[in-house]
Parts: structure tokens; C-alpha cells; sequence
């Protein structure tokens, strides 16, 4: 089972945005040396947890002080950029990162967001993202031609002697996208599959999780593409220390216990996602703490004890290639928060495999 990183972030509201790039850099560096296969950059113009606006900035300067991680953004909200644009910068950064780029691609699911671009009905979000992703490929075709859509007028500029156009093309042609879900029958899980592209779950259950790969194979089969689990990734809290009773203590009191119990288990208690999380349904949502977070939604322990609940949850679940953790704010002390990220890597990961 292979490793990466979700730099959502989730950071605290009162650091400062170079706080908050100087973390987001810091820990892209961190996940390279531990010998994590990615690292992923979330985008939100508005939100105070959630607070990197440009993670095109972060990667790029990750991409000059790593070596082997892959980087990319989770995601672009498409609605918000014109896709044109979007595509050659995509490009060029592909080109920077040297065949370690991923684009993670997503329709936007706060109304803040949207409502910064005078967006006041996100029903028509996906409509963009479905358009956006037609002239995002069209671009990187590098063929002339012009068009009009029912959200953007797009094109390819003609070959003029006297302005040359260059070649704006990422590396190979292509790039490979990403596509998360949360929902149960999660229509980006079934897009991503129909395209080929990467899918990412973020974890709101183990029913949910079977629910994706089967959305995603189904749709990836009936388009031709092949449906290995390795493609399949799954996000979700994983802590390690000496022992059990560390790891559960670090993370019930460090950055991964302040966000969920300031911002995580409100928001999925306002929108139903909690109930999928629960260890026993009759269990009542207004009754989590971080106790039972620690017990039943995160993986904490001993390397030992980890290994054996992830090849647990591989069981479980039918099996994905790779767990992406998310990133905390361990701003004022990561040393051993670091640490968990290097015993994950080297110590557990390695063990784990996909049910047979």
C-alpha cells in the first residue's frame, strides 16, 4: 500500500497565510523524505480552516525542494477558472514538476466560494466542470480552432509568422487527473471512472468506500478503461507512536483533535456525514467526542497496532492502493507529529496489502 499526504489544510483561523504556505511547503518536504508516493494540495478562496487559495503556489515550491514526491492540486475548483487558462498553467507547472504533477479537479461544494464569482446557484457547478474539462483537453490538444460554450468562449490561436505561438502543451500531451467523493453513488466517483481518471474517497465509511470502487469500476468497464483497486485512493486519519495509548493521546490532543472538535465533527453533523462513521448506528451523533473519534474513525497506535487495522480495513473494504492522511496544524511542534509521518511510510505501509 503506497502513502500520500491531503494538505486540505486544516489549520488553525488565526495563522497568517505565509503560516500557513511556509506548513504547507514544509510538510510537502517532510512527506518526501518519509518516503510518501504523494502529495495534495486542497484550493478554498474562502474558508477559515481550509485556508490555501492558490495551491499552485505551494507546489511549485515543493516541486524545488523535493525529489520524488508526486504534487498536484485537490482540487481545482473548475466553475471557478476559466479553463483556458487554467490548462496552460496546469501545463507549465506539469513541465516545473518535472513528470510529478496530478490534477485534482472538483466542481466546488461551499457556497462562499461560489458566491465570491457571483455564482448564487451551485446547481449549475457541475455543468461548468463538465464544460471546463472539454476545454481544458481541448487546449492541451494544441490545434487551432475557436468555439463558444454555454459558460465560456474558448479557443486555440492560429500559427502567426510574426507572434509565434509555443508550444503550451503539458508533457506527453496529458495530464493525470483526480476526482474525490464523499456521497454514496458519488457522480465524480462515477465521472472519474468513465475518464480514466484517479478516484479518491474521502472517508465517510466503509460502505461508502465499497460503494465507490463499484461506482468506479462499473463506469471505468462500460469506457473501456481498466479498473484496478491500485488506482484507488482513500482518505482518512492515521496517527503512530510507541504505543497505543500515545498515539491515541497525541491525537486526541494535538492539531487532528482541535479541527475535528472545532470544525470537522460540527460541519459532518450539520450535513449527515457523521451517521456513516459511526462504530454502531444506534450510537447517537451528539455523543462523539474525540475519545470515540480516536476509537472508532481515526487509526491510532503502535506501528503494530496500525498495520494490523489497516490490513483490517483493506479486508473490509475490498481493497484500495493508497491512503492519503490529511495534514493537521502542528505548526508549534511537529517533531512528533513528523515523526508518525515517517513510521507510517517506512514502518506500516510496506506491510500492508490488497486482499487477494
Amino acid at each position: 500500500m503506497d502513502v500520500g499526504m491531503f494538505q486540505t489544510p486544516f489549520m488553525r483561523p488565526d495563522r497568517t497565510p505565509r503560516q500557513v504556505f511556509d506548513w504547507a511547503v514544509a510538510q510537502a518536504v517532510t512527506a518526501d523524505q518519509a518516503g510518501f508516493s504523494e502529495y495534495w494540495i486542497g484550493e478554498h478562496a474562502t474558508l477559515q480552516w481550509e485556508s490555501i487559495p492558490s495551491p499552485e503556489l505551494v507546489i511549485a515550491a515543493a516541486a524545488a525542494q523535493t525529489t520524488q514526491i508526486k504534487l498536484g492540486p485537490l482540487a481545482h475548483l473548475l466553475p471557478y477558472h476559466h479553463p483556458a487558462t487554467l490548462a496552460v498553467q496546469t501545463a507549465w507547472l506539469a513541465h516545473i514538476c518535472g513528470g510529478r504533477y496530478q490534477l485534482g479537479i472538483a466542481a466546488g461544494a461551499y457556497p462562499t466560494d461560489a458566491a465570491l464569482r457571483g455564482i448564487t446557484d451551485m446547481s449549475v457547478n457541475h455543468k461548468m466542470l463538465f464544460e471546463a474539462i472539454e476545454i481544458i483537453e481541448a487546449v492541451w490538444a494544441g490545434k487551432e480552432y475557436q468555439a463558444e460554450g454555454q459558460f465560456w468562449n474558448h479557443g486555440f490561436p492560429h500559427e502567426d509568422p510574426t507572434h509565434p505561438v509555443r508550444d503550451i502543451r503539458p508533457p506527453g500531451g496529458r495530464i493525470q487527473m483526480a476526482m474525490t467523493g464523499l456521497s454514496p453513488n458519488s457522480p465524480s466517483i462515477g465521472f472519474a471512472g468513465a475518464r480514466g481518471y484517479i478516484p479518491v474517497s474521502i472517508y465517510s465509511g466503509n460502505q461508502f468506500v465499497k460503494n465507490h470502487w463499484d461506482v468506479y469500476e462499473a463506469a471505468a468497464t462500460a469506457n473501456g478503461h481498466p479498473a484496478d483497486r491500485a488506482i484507488h485512493r482513500v482518505v482518512r486519519d492515521v496517527v503512530v507512536a510507541d504505543t497505543d495509548a500515545e498515539a491515541k493521546k497525541f491525537a486526541i490532543e494535538g492539531g487532528l483533535g482541535a479541527a475535528w472538535e472545532q470544525y470537522l465533527a460540527p460541519t459532518y453533523k450539520r450535513f449527515g456525514v457523521m451517521e456513516g462513521l459511526l462504530a454502531d448506528p444506534s450510537h447517537n451523533v451528539e455523543d462523539v467526542d474525540a475519545a470515540y473519534l480516536a476509537d472508532h474513525v481515526w487509526i491510532t497506535g503502535s506501528p503494530e497496532t496500525v498495520t494490523q487495522k489497516l490490513q483490517d480495513w483493506q479486508g473490509e473494504t475490498g481493497g484500495f492502493g493508497q491512503l492519503l492522511v490529511y495534514s493537521y496544524d502542528y505548526i508549534d511542534g511537529s517533531k512528533q507529529w513528523d515523526e508518525s509521518m515517517r513510521r507510517l511510510a517506512q514502518e506500516v505501509a510496506p506491510k500492508i496489502t490488497l486482499p487477494a
